[in-house]
């Protein structure tokens, strides 16, 4: 199977135990961009709260560094379950744990202890991989066992990984004296994707995780949890900044920005500038202040969004850095960046590098960095915190 066949969207949603300020589950996941490979766990602690929150982070924390240095499911599951505390009177383990393990080759592993089973879904139907047990059989925790599965996803598919407070929600009700359970939720989500075929991942948990809420009579009696991956054709996003080097690199970009298949960014009045004039366009300004800090947005032909530049890219990194899924965004320039970058999985930059006079001025405040930092600053964060595949091409 080629490198890169698809792009890997992976998201989850949350909500804490029912008067807890702190989720005792905790999700984790890390894209290692030199190996085009993407790793998540969720792990849920026993009971709830800080308590609960501390030993899910050891936990989570361990399986992630565990699976990135290649360890066989075997030896990974060896020494968690052998380094976990565990409690005194019911002989368990403080922690659960989901791993998945993404491949460069698309070669995914799953590995799971006491979380409700993985649902895998191809296209709008379930597809169960082949399952087996791992048994330990060594230290404390011998004769315990794991289940874990490989195969090769294609395109289109999902697998959804929930905590208890999913498959346990509603227990004790007339609807499911027995909780929600796994299969059920397996059904609600092939309905899900059969309506919506392109649902994303944000989404799809968000709606398993408002369902278990629901039928925990809108007071949850754990965490819950729910972690989606969706295997989809990449949607792709060219932001352009300043002017190229030599003038006569200008006819490239504008080649470059005409010809791009994706959401189009032109961040910079020069930039803008350069490609109305190469491409015969003409740039209408506007004159509303939806942001006080920022000089407001343009239109050109064929651009999705054209803005200023380097103050707008400078609150743009401020942005992301403390973005979140629960964050609502306005309709300043900043905010729209943000949102598209958000909304896309390649994204591509292209810095000119000719020197802006304006930027020179002594009397600019300090924070205003030249634009090549402050865009690595926000290819950065969308690779480390989002999973964006993120390329920085200069001019």
């Amino acid at each position: 199977m080629e490198k890169n066949e698809f792009y890997i969207e992976v998201n989850s949603q949350q909500r804490n135990h029912d008067g807890e300020r702190i989720c005792g589950d905790v999700f984790l996941n890390r894209f290692i961009k030199e190996e085009n490979r993407v790793i998540l766990v969720l792990s849920d602690g026993m009971g709830h709260g800080v308590k609960a929150n501390i030993l899910a982070t050891l936990t989570s924390t361990m399986a992630l560094n565990f699976t990135v240095e290649h360890k066989e499911v075997e030896r990974i599951a060896e020494i968690i379950m052998n380094t976990l505390p565990v409690c005194s009177e019911r002989k368990i383990s403080y922690a659960t744990f989901t791993i998945v393990d993404i491949e460069s080759d698309s070669k995914t592993t799953i590995l799971e202890y006491d979380n409700p089973a993985a649902i895998v879904l191809r296209g709008g139907a379930l597809f169960e991989p082949a399952w087996k047990n791992v048994t330990l059989s060594k230290g404390r925790n011998a004769g315990k066992s794991l289940r874990t599965c490989t195969f090769y996803p294609k395109k289109e598919d999902r697998i959804i990984v929930c905590s208890d407070g999913v498959a346990q929600s509603g227990m004790g009700s007339d609807a499911w004296p027995f909780g929600w359970e796994r299969d059920n939720i397996a059904a609600y989500a092939v309905k899900l994707v059969s309506n919506e075929p392109s649902v994303s991942a944000l989404t799809l948990a968000g709606k398993i995780v408002t369902m278990a809420f629901k039928y925990d009579s809108y007071k949850a009696k754990d965490d819950i949890s729910s972690a989606v991956v969706y295997f989809r054709e990449p949607r792709k996003m060219l932001l352009c900044t300043g002017p190229p080097y030599e003038k006569e690199r200008d006819t490239i970009l504008a080649d470059r920005v005409k010809n791009f298949d994706g959401k189009i960014v032109l961040a910079g009045g020069t930039t803008a500038d350069i490609i109305a004039r190469e491409l015969n366009r003409a740039i209408v300004d506007e004159f509303i202040f939806e942001d006080p800090d920022l000089p407001p947005e343009s239109f050109l032909e064929g651009i999705d969004l054209v803005t200023e530049g380097i103050l707008t890219l400078q609150k743009v990194s401020e942005m992301i850095k403390s973005f979140s899924n629960s964050v609502r965004l306005g309709k300043g320039p900043a905010d729209k960046i943000v949102k598209l970058l958000m909304d896309s999985d390649e994204i591509h930059f292209i810095i000119g590098t000719r020197i802006n006079i304006a930027h020179q001025d002594p009397n600019l405040p300090v924070e205003l960095e030249i634009r090549r930092t402050v865009v690595k600053r926000i290819a950065r964060t969308l690779e480390e915190k989002w999973m964006k595949k993120v390329t920085v091409e200069y001019i």
